[in-house]
């Protein structure tokens, strides 16, 4: 008997600091939310999942918790590590959803980036998967076969949450025109790099169930 297709939608980090003006601003990432929206109300996920940066304000990934320029790349003890502005950090402003985000008593929210000592792109895990979110689980306690992944940002947040997602044996789709970058090198790169692992890359008005 074949499996029945069962779909996850995940929504990675819509909130403040990547929208509005500020030191972290994705370009264009405000045009995202009329897309997810959209993409919630024409069709029918039987999870939808919020991930959420969630980092303390002592985060070492933060470059003023390192002396570090901003953007360098520091070798930490758990790695090298990009020095990001401050951002999404515990229960400020900056950290909440995107107040026109659509959001349900029934979607799941997957926190991130909570240890301060190693960042966390993938929603999976931590960028040295030394520790793992509860993601993986809920997926397959649901029975979850399909992946939609999509959100900000493209090069980084959303495309390690798409490689975590085949890693983890899904069938993986990302949302193309749901998505927003910080720059179009990285872009490319997280794209070549998806595309290899077998990511599905379609646009919301590919989706229809």
């Amino acid at each position: 008997m074949e499996n029945k297709t069962k779909r996850a939608f995940i929504i990675v980090d819509v909130q403040n600091d990547g929208i509005q003006e500020g030191p972290l601003t994705v370009p264009k990432g405000s045009g995202v939310v009329p897309v997810i929206n959209s993409i919630r109300k024409k069709n029918k996920f039987d999870l939808i999942v919020l991930t959420q940066d969630w980092h303390p304000s002592n985060h070492s990934s933060f470059a003023i918790n390192n002396n570090a320029e901003l953007f360098s790349v520091k070798e930490l003890e758990t790695g090298p590590q990009i020095m990001w502005p401050v951002h999404c950090v515990q229960n400020t402003e900056g950290s909440q959803f995107v107040s026109d985000l659509i959001r349900e008593e029934s979607d799941i929210i997957i926190q991130k980036g909570t240890n301060p000592k190693v960042d966390s792109y993938s929603a999976f895990w931590n960028n040295n998967k030394s520790e793992k979110t509860d993601l993986e689980d809920i997926l397959n306690q649901n029975n979850i076969t399909d992946v939609y992944v999509c959100g900000l940002a493209y090069d980084y947040c959303v495309s390690f949450t798409a490689v975590g997602s085949v890693e983890c044996g899904f069938k993986t789709f990302f949302i193309e025109d749901a998505t927003e970058g910080l720059e179009e090198e990285t872009i490319l790169k997280a794209k070549e790099k998806m595309e290899k692992i077998g990511v599905i890359f379609v646009k919301s008005i590919d989706l229809d169930f």
